[in-house]
């Protein structure tokens, strides 16, 4: 082919070289080389196809929480290298009303009787927050503000009624002036239960942006309105009997090769249909499934220690639904060290940037509860379950309510999820600014000037 070169104009002549039979055949030696190469490859190092064997990523994620002597590592990503937050814990006597969302109408309801039992999680927050390094006592500097009720134990004590609850509610919320410059973006309440923020029956209305701690998901009203947000709301762990969770527990794990029963469901049926299922599979398998039908009183009742006995006597402990999609179960069943089974279609785990919990528990359908699910157990090797109850083991301490000296416990994981909700700027519908960052309402008084009782946003 000619071509023309633009700086000489002279003519320059190139020469296509001719593809020869040497050439031909040196191309094909060359195929079957690295044809022949890479199948010996291939068959030196075969690619893992082990139904056990762990998936690649885990091995980071493993070691993450191991670091540090088995300190929590939490992810960067989003969050920041180090814990760095400031939060404003209300006090009881700055607004009115509050008292009786702590101690009920007549003050009587203490905080030791509302940290006992599943729902504790409202009182050890509260107060790990007012002895934590990130607890700030200027509002004006705070990233969040944390609102302190024991509303679920006042409910259940009888300190409350539901229409007194909403009625408070109402009213402490008028008096913050920082709740309603954000439209509550930036306070945060815990509700304990499986009925979250319907407690507050008017949560829609006032609270549908705040951040809400609770352990349930899924938990819907009369109007088919879930209270749980994945966008602003934080999933917290079930409050595990401390007896087990920390110095010399109620009772210790039994080695796989002593343990009775295949699986365990030990709750009340309350008539929903997962717990009635394992019941009458119970009654069709009392060798493997050991699944009686629990009272809330008499005999049939267990008391801890003697459901905490018998938990830790099967291999896998199943968790099914009950009024709502969590079950404290699920977190009790790693200081027995028992391999948790979810029945629950709905459930959300906490943690979950940083707990893979394919790698520590098996998630079943709520469907498939019959004969083939015990027989799927059954077929599990008690190495591949001792892998599991190993991995649980490092990570349980997250479901610990502990004190931020510990760097891995459930209030450490709930400040970094916290930390993550932080935002430098919150909007209102009912709040406005100007150019110089002043903030005002909607008669154009200043930030400073509001008085309480304050319309709610």
């Amino acid at each position: 082919m000619a071509g023309k070169n633009s700086k000489t104009g002279s003519r320059i002549t190139t020469t296509a070289t001719p593809c020869t039979r040497t050439h031909q055949i040196g191309a094909l030696a060359l195929v079957i080389f690295t044809f022949f190469l890479t199948r010996l490859i291939d068959q030196t190092f075969p690619p893992s196809s082990s139904f056990d064997s762990v998936p690649s990523h885990y091995s980071q994620y493993d070691a993450a929480l191991v670091a540090a002597g088995g300190s929590l590592i939490w992810p960067q990503r989003g969050y920041g290298a180090q814990l760095s937050i400031k939060i404003y814990v209300y006090d009881e006597k700055e607004i009115d009303g509050l008292k009786l969302l702590l101690f009920g109408r007549d003050g009587k309801i203490t905080p030791e009787a509302c940290v006992k039992g599943q729902w504790g999680t409202q009182v050890k927050i509260h107060q790990m927050l007012l002895q934590s390094r990130f607890r700030t006592n200027k509002k004006e500097e705070a990233d969040l503000f944390f609102v302190p009720t024991y509303v679920k134990c006042v409910r259940m004590m009888g300190g409350l009624s539901d229409k007194e609850i909403n009625q408070t509610y109402v009213k402490v919320l008028s008096q913050m002036p920082y709740f309603r410059v954000s439209g509550g973006r930036n306070h945060i309440f815990v509700f304990p239960s499986g009925a979250g923020a319907h407690l507050f029956k008017s949560w829609a209305t006032y609270l549908n942006r705040s951040i809400i701690l609770t352990p349930e998901g899924d938990r819907t009203d009369k109007r088919d309105t879930s209270a749980f947000n994945t966008w602003k709301d934080i999933i917290i762990p079930g409050n595990v009997d401390d007896r087990m969770t920390k110095g010399d527990r109620l009772v210790e794990p039994l080695p796989l090769g002593k343990r009775k029963y295949l699986a365990n469901y030990l709750g009340r049926a309350q008539g929903k249909i997962g717990r009635l299922q394992l019941i009458d599979l119970g009654k069709q398998f009392p060798n493997k499934l050991e699944s009686p039908e629990l009272k809330f009183s008499g005999s049939e009742k267990l008391e801890r220690a003697a459901y905490f006995q018998h938990l830790r006597n099967a291999k896998f402990c199943l968790a099914p639904r009950g009024e709502s999609s969590w079950s404290l179960r699920f977190y009790e069943s790693f200081f027995v060290e028992c391999v948790p089974v979810i029945l629950s279609d709905q459930v959300e785990l906490p943690f979950q940037n940083v707990v893979d919990y394919s790698q520590i528990s098996i998630k079943w359908p709520s469907t498939q509860i019959g004969p083939q699910l015990l027989e799927y157990l059954e077929s599990i090797g008690d190495n591949a379950i001792e892998k599991m109850i190993a991995r649980g083991r490092k990570i349980r301490c997250l479901w610990v309510y502990a004190p931020e000296s510990e760097s891995c416990s459930a209030f450490t994981g709930i400040l970094w999820e916290l930390q993550k909700k932080v935002r430098q700027f919150h909007q209102s519908t009912e709040t406005f600014w100007l150019h110089n960052g002043t903030i005002i309402n909607r008669n154009l008084v200043e930030f400073g000037k509001w008085k309480p009782p304050l319309p709610l946003p």
